[in-house]
């Protein structure tokens, strides 16, 4: 007898991946996924990097699990690993640049770097998504993250505050100056 993971509620394909089945939590990463790629994304600006801080992001819940429990959220619970992982790069991404200044690296390093977008950003709206993709990203962390849950992924105000580790109301506060900043950059663009 096969079962059928699509019917399993999160709780339960946590403790079955816990238990060791690894087709458990591969439905929870199918499950969420694309959300959390939006997120990291939204957050860091790149999307290779947020490819590669998904993974990291998935890595480390799978290590975390037993402490997931099953009466909250798998995509919050998700969602403020994620917010985590992404706070670590940015502040590896400060100390990179900060050495890059301090010590000069040579000329092969530059060579590595290629800023070029992608080939599908040619279109309009790629572009304009990629434009607004990379204002959100330049938000201060306290105003990015909770614009981020609160109106890419749709969490709650009450999810977005748990995540957060921050009231309801100072979610209601950070979105407005969030869009109030970012439509102050994009005006300016």
């Amino acid at each position: 007898m096969r079962l059928d993971w699509t019917t399993l509620s999160e709780g339960e394909l946590a403790t079955l991946s816990i238990a060791g089945r690894q087709a458990a939590f591969a439905e929870i990463m199918r499950r969420h996924r694309q959300s959390i790629f939006r997120t990291v994304r939204a957050c860091c600006g790149d999307a290779d990097e947020a490819l590669d801080l998904v993974q990291e992001t998935f890595v480390a819940a799978h290590q975390a699990l037993p402490r997931y429990h099953g009466d909250r959220s798998m995509r919050a619970w998700l969602s403020t690993i994620a917010i985590n992982k992404c706070r670590d790069w940015g502040r590896k991404r400060t100390v990179r640049r900060f050495l890059s200044f301090a010590i000069p690296l040579g000329m092969e390093a530059e060579a590595v770097a290629d800023d070029r977008g992608a080939i599908d950003d040619v279109a309009g709206d790629r572009q304009e998504l990629d434009r607004v993709t990379r204002a959100i990203s330049r938000l201060p962390h306290n105003l990015k993250e909770p614009l981020v849950l609160r109106t890419i992924e749709g969490l709650s105000q009450a999810e977005t505050a748990a995540v957060l580790s921050i009231s309801e109301k100072a979610v209601e506060t950070r979105l407005y100056r969030a869009r109030a900043k970012l439509l102050e950059q994009l005006s300016r663009v």
